[in-house]
């Protein structure tokens, strides 16, 4: 198993506005030493380690810790897509083998359309040039931006993280936009989906027919070979606890054949960001 989103945060650091006191939970330090356990009583041989703040310092961090833990497969960093200096610094973290990808942390920024403005598109080209990959934080407004990005760069593969965050739980159905827009971004070949995220959307009081049906919307959009599963840990626990999703994920891709299972637990991670074998 690869888990195809995760984190790991060292708040002296000075640069994590969140995670703060209003998640007191998971307000602390979250090391590799943490996770390990955890990974093995999961039977999760690799990780896709992912940023959680908006420095190029975190990212730096980020890359050194995967060069000191064997079950980091690669990392998701971060860099200003529109600064002046924007390919100079993807061409500089690139130097690192575990860099895997970017993510812009569009949910914290405004304008929705923040990633269309024409000074990014040019970082958004180099990133596919240097076969890195565009994890979208994202919200439901920001699918039809997505898909122009989507149509822009075919070349760019992007992934969907935590379903898009739609509303959630109490036995809420999808919203007929939500299902639209994923449906629209899945009939692009370049982008694909993770199952992660979802539970904390929802709160401690979640059930597991409240994310059945906008699972099973994703594997029956984007299919198994474009849909990864990630724990999202630690954030996970605040709504629930590691071993409690993965056993919720497997429930949720229980009718699934054992290869299309296999794909959604590892070989999709595999394929999307390249990772090499433990």
């Amino acid at each position: 198993m690869i888990d195809a989103h995760q984190h790991f945060w060292t708040l002296s650091r000075g640069d994590y506005p969140w995670p703060n006191e209003t998640v007191a939970p998971i307000f602390r330090d979250f090391s590799p030493d943490d996770l390990r356990p955890l990974l093995a009583h999961a039977g999760v041989e690799q990780t896709v380690l992912v940023q959680a703040t908006d420095t190029v310092a975190e990212t730096e961090f980020l890359l050194e810790l995967a060069d000191a833990n064997a079950f980091v497969a690669g990392v998701v960093g971060w860099v200003d897509l529109s600064a002046p200096t924007a390919i100079e610094t993807i061409d500089r973290l690139r130097e690192s083998r575990w860099l895997k990808g970017l993510r812009p942390m569009l949910q914290n920024i405004e304008d929705t359309n923040w990633i269309l403005r024409p000074e990014i598109q040019p970082a958004l080209a180099h990133m596919a040039k240097k076969g890195l990959r565009f994890d979208a934080l994202i919200q439901p407004r920001h699918l039809k931006p997505l898909l122009e990005v989507a149509r822009a760069h075919p070349e760019l593969n992007i992934v969907v993280d935590h379903v898009a965050k739609p509303h959630m739980g109490g036995g809420r159905a999808p919203d007929p936009a939500w299902l639209q827009g994923m449906l629209a971004l899945a009939g692009r070949a370049n982008v694909w989906c993770k199952l992660s995220g979802m539970v904390t959307e929802i709160g401690p009081q979640w059930q597991p027919g409240d994310i059945g049906p906008f699972a099973r919307h994703v594997l029956d959009a984007f299919g198994p070979a474009r849909t990864m599963w990630g724990s999202d840990w630690p954030v996970v626990d605040l709504a629930s606890d590691y071993q409690t999703w993965v056993e919720t994920a497997r429930i949720l891709t229980a009718d699934l054949n054992e290869m299309d299972r296999e794909r959604v637990f590892e070989g999709t991670a595999r394929a999307f960001y390249g990772l090499e074998q433990a």
